[in-house]
Parts: C-alpha cells; structure tokens; sequence
C-alpha cells in the first residue's frame, strides 16, 4: 500500500512515523513545500529573540532522519498543485528544477496547516512587513533584525504568535507596540483575565493599542507607517502581521471535497474526508468541540498530531476515532504563565449555557515555603448539572500543572465540586495540602449547597451607593488604606465578632478582601449571624488589576504606572 502525506510538519509527520510503526512494508511519501519537515512551529519566535540559538534544534526530524530511521521519501520544496480523486493522483512540481509530475496514491493524508491571514489592503507585501509561519519566514526576519537597525516594530495582532514576537523582540531590546480591534489580548481569555497579561506588557514597556484599525502601510522616510482609521499612522523599523490564520484548503476545495467553517476541511471521527481514500488532519480541519459539541477551527499543535496517529491507525486497519478538541493551551508572557482548557464565558453566552463561575487567587505553593506567588484561577460549570465548561488560570509558578489536573477533570467528565477529592500530589515546593485546584472544588461545592453566595468584579458599579447595603471590606488597616473600593467600610475579619454590632441587622451585605478566603470566613460568620452576606469572588487584588487596565487603556495611569 502506498500513502502520500502532503504536509510534513505536526500531523503530516506524526501520521508517516504511524504508518511506518504499523506497516513496514508501506510505501510512505511526504510532500512539503517549503525547505524543512517536522519542525517546530511554537519555537520559531524563540529562536527570533535568541532564547534558541541553534537553528537546527528547530527540526525534530530531517528528510535524512526520515529515511533513516523510519524508510520515509520525505520530499521537500515540492509542492502539490491539484489533488485528482478519480484517477488517485497529485500533481506536483519540484520547486528547485521546475519538474511537473503526478504521483499515485493508494492512500492520502491532508496535513496542509493554516496560513496566516493576509488582509487586502495597501502595503502588505513590503518588505518591512513580516508573517511567521515557517522556518524560512523566521530566518527572514532573525536576518533582517540582524543587518538592519531595528528598533521599534509594530504587531498587529494580540494572539499567541503576536504575543510571543512580542516578548521575544523586546528581549532584544526592540520597542514593541501591539494593534488590534478587539479590546484585549488572547481570545481564549475573558476580558478580566487578559487583564493580567496586559499589566505584564504594560509593565514590560509594550505599548497596547486596542479598538484600533489597521487600514494599510505606507514607505516612511525611515522605515514604514502603519495605517490607522481615523488616527495618525505608526512609524516603525518593521511590522509583524499576526492577525490570525486561517485554513490553508485551495487544494482540497478545488478537489471538490466537502469544507466547513472558514473554508476548513469537513472529516469524520476517523479523520476521513468526504473522497474515498482521502483523510485529512491539522489546522486545516473542522473539528467538533468537544464541550459545546459544536464545529470549530482549533489550531494546536497538541491535536494535529493526534489526529495524525488516528487517520494512520485507520489506514492501516485500526479502529481508532478522534473524540473533539478542548482547546487546552498555555502561554508565557515575559515573567507571566497564561492557560486555558474548555470553553470562555463569551462562548457560554454563544451557545446559551446556564452557567456559573468562580474566581480565586490561591498561593503557588505552601505560603509558608519561601517563593509562593499568587495565581488566579477562572472556573466555568454548568449551573443545574455542575459540568465543567472551562477554566483560565494566570500566574508565575504551577499554571500549567493546574490547567492540565482540570483540563483532565473536563475530559473525564468530573463534576465540578468533585475537584474537591482529588488526590494531588503535595509538598511545600510545588503545592498546598489544599491544592488550588481542590480548593476551587471547596468553593463550588459551598455555593451549590448555598453555604455561600458571591457577587463579582462587574457587579460592583451596580451596587446601591445608598444605605440599602452594607459594604464591607475585612482587609487589615494597612491594606485597606493602600487601596480600597469607594464606599466600603473597613473591619478586618479578626475583628468582626467583637464589632459586629456596627453591622446594621435586615439588609444584604457584601464583602471583600484581598483574595476571597479573608472575605469567605467573614461570610461564614456573618450568615450565622443572620445576615443575607456576598463574598466576592478573586478578591481586591484580582478588581484592582481589571480597573488598573480599564484605566490605563484610557491614557489614565494609576497603580504607579508611568504615562
């Protein structure tokens, strides 16, 4: 049997090393266009900021490794120029000699990827402009920062790739500013949480331009402006286009076979197109979510290679099936950790889930262990059933650890106040007895018994500024006196019981503290007391960073920022 892959990076590479694991008799052939396989996408921003030195280390394999090792005919600078169901064949060129030919196939496997979007306007092919998605546009531009004086760059774009060339350009010393539409950073995110990693580019010197539009790019006397609607245009040395990608599928549209959303192949469980014998995997399909069960475009390095595995195990006899993606991902901002598993809030309001959330800001590890850290973690359910929807999470130490425990949990179905018994591993380095992620459990579990009820960050402009409700903050004096909410009184919850009688009796009260536990123990104490009490949820520290951003997204800058 003879199988081509078109496509040699994430899904395309890990289906040939499949098939050759199950077949040893396989005819395999990759066919890449550009100059390198199996490389490393998620690196090659890295290697731009110099954090990777080593060209080479951005190849896992080479045509040679292939041949080598798994028997593979990997064939780069070949490109595929039609697919021909009916006679089983590619045509393809050689892009170094010019030679045309066609290539049977028993078998073929899609693995196209996305290509970044390039919108249609003026300027966009300058030289100055640069896209990333391959080996060659990273040395393009490494080269240019090298024998060019760079040293200012606009990103338009504020998605992984933008926010990455953000970091690793100003690790070189390059003023960075970022342009984009939506009014923050990291889709993936709801608003409150990209507020953090705002805060970090902020405090980075990245410049932030939200709700702005690019419209083109014009020559500058030195260097390139880029076009704002009704603003004045930006000069920089160079501009980085990351605006997102989108499904790299002329060759199986003009194919006839079926696409889906944004023109994205439509494949079954078994990775199977709709043409016989033609199966398709990676950033270039659609795929069903796996907690919203909807179709959706996720571009993920971790799914294309399962889906490779899964169209090879088909080919040769498996019955293996792909379950959905779940959209996990983690991201380093600088000094800054950002993840996210399952479905935001905007995508619950989208497809009219009942949901509810909670927000907590647990120590890293052990608060008696020198080097805990606070992080924030964002948990979404579903309200009558307790599903878990999705969680985000940002901090400096143990994201990933707890974005992997609920991106499991999710996948698992685990209830959402279930998280409460699971037996995470502990020791003061690395956690607490009472792992974050238990503690989100704790939470959940008190709000749907309703030992407790809680109000959030959004919530607070609408409280009555009138005698109505009693606001209560149980911070220490010091604390309080650092910042606090207008309107809120001061009583630190050690002092609560001896001073409770200045609580007035018959109306709702709602509490805050740094972090939400402070606040959750007055709640406690006042419910019992026969008090109609909130406790709000992530605590001071968590609203401060949203109304610093909010503030400073409006050229008003508290917090100590510098204008």
């Amino acid at each position: 049997m003879k199988t081509v892959i078109i496509g040699g990076v994430a899904g395309g590479a890990t289906a040939a090393a499949r098939l050759r694991r199950l077949d040893e008799n396989a005819e395999i052939i990759i066919f890449e266009r550009s100059g390198y396989v199996s490389y490393a996408n998620c690196g090659l921003p890295y290697y731009i900021g110099g954090v990777i030195t080593d060209s080479e280390e951005l190849t896992l394999q080479t045509p040679e490794s292939f041949r080598e090792r798994f028997n593979i005919d990997v064939r780069v600078r070949h490109e595929v120029l039609a697919i021909n169901p009916q006679e089983k064949t590619v045509s393809v060129q050689n892009l170094i000699s010019g030679e045309i030919f066609d290539e049977p196939y028993d078998k073929l496997i899609l693995s196209p990827g996305a290509k970044p979007v390039l919108p249609d306007m003026e300027g966009v092919d300058m030289d100055r402009v640069f896209t990333l998605r391959t080996v060659e546009d990273t040395f393009r531009i490494h080269e240019y920062i090298k024998t060019h004086d760079v040293k200012t760059a606009v990103i338009a774009g504020g998605g992984y790739i933008g926010l990455e060339m953000a970091e690793n350009l100003t690790e070189r010393g390059i003023s960075v500013t970022i342009v984009q539409r939506p009014d923050q950073v990291m889709a993936p995110l709801d608003y409150d949480m990209a507020c953090q990693i705002h805060g970090m580019l902020r405090e980075k010197g990245v410049g932030l331009m939200f709700r702005r539009s690019v419209t083109g790019f014009k020559e500058a006397p030195k260097g390139i402006f880029t076009l704002l609607k009704d603003e004045e245009p930006l000069q920089s040395d160079i501009v980085i286009l990351a605006i997102g990608v989108s499904p790299d599928t002329a060759l199986a549209r003009n194919a006839g076979l079926k696409l889906g959303i944004k023109g994205s192949i439509v494949v079954n469980e078994k990775m199977e197109t709709s043409a016989e014998d033609i199966y398709a995997v990676g950033d270039a399909i659609q795929v069903k979510h796996s907690v919203t069960g909807d179709d959706a475009l996720i571009s993920l390095a971790g799914p294309a290679n399962k889906q490779g595995r899964i169209a090879a195990d088909n080919i040769c006899g498996l019955d293996s099936s792909y379950k959905g993606s779940q959209g996990s991902s983690v991201i380093r901002v600088f000094d800054l950790t950002a993840a996210t598993t399952g479905i935001n809030e905007k995508t619950a309001k989208a497809a009219g889930i009942d949901y509810d959330k909670i927000v907590l800001s647990p120590l890293s590890h052990a608060g008696y262990y020198p080097g805990a850290s606070a992080m924030t973690v964002k948990i979404l359910y579903e309200r009558d059933t307790l599903r878990l929807l999705g969680a985000q999470i940002t901090g400096y130490e143990g994201v990933d650890k707890r974005i992997d425990v609920l991106a499991t949990a999710i996948g698992c179905g685990l209830r959402a106040d279930l998280l409460k018994d699971l037996d995470l591993a502990y020791a003061p380095p690395y956690s607490s007895a009472k792992d974050p992620v238990n503690m989100a459990g704790f939470i959940i579990e008190n709000i749907n018994s309703g030992l407790m009820k809680q109000f959030h960050w959004d919530q607070i402009g609408a409280l009555p500024g009138d005698k109505s409700v009693t606001l209560l903050d149980t911070r220490t004096p010091y604390e309080y006196n650092a910042g606090h909410i207008d309107g809120f009184i001061n009583i630190p919850v050690d002092e609560l019981r001896d001073r409770i009688d200045e609580i007035p009796q018959g109306k709702p009260v709602y509490v805050m503290c740094q972090s939400g536990l402070r606040s959750y123990i007055s709640c406690r104490i006042l419910s019992q007391k026969g008090y109609d009490c909130y406790n709000f949820s992530g605590g001071y520290g968590f609203y401060e960073t949203i109304i610093c951003e909010q503030r400073a997204a409006a050229n008003v800058y508290p917090c100590g920022m510098k204008r």
